[in-house]
């Protein structure tokens, strides 16, 4: 499986950004990094943010493991781009633009949830 459907997904939610960042595509909302998937071939193809207790269970699955320089903020990354199906991994995406989302000061939040 490939991860080309990643760029269009992340984009598709409300006020969703991208940018280069340290050689990797960087979605962004309100500034804030959710995920960042590789540009090129890499041991990560994918890094998010997720729940503390999605963490866990995540990182004890095959080719999952924290996020290199991420991890203290419950990040994990995908070391294959079929470490998890599309079906699983959407919600987990739309889960950490949320968990971004709600860091966000009320005022910037408001911005993208009209």
């Amino acid at each position: 499986m490939k991860l080309s459907w990643v760029r269009s997904f992340c984009l598709s939610l409300p006020g969703a950004t991208e940018e280069v960042k340290w050689e990797h595509l960087a979605y962004c909302i309100g500034g804030k990094i959710f995920a960042i998937q590789t540009l090129e071939p890499q041991a990560v193809v994918l890094s998010f943010k997720c729940l503390p207790e999605a963490f866990g269970e995540l990182t004890e699955r095959p080719n999952i493991i924290q996020a290199p320089y991420f991890a203290r903020g419950q990040w994990v990354a995908l070391e294959r781009a079929d470490a998890l199906p599309r079906k699983e991994l959407e919600p987990l995406l739309r889960t950490a633009y949320e968990l971004v989302l709600a860091k966000l000061p009320k005022k910037k939040q408001a911005e993208f949830t009209r």
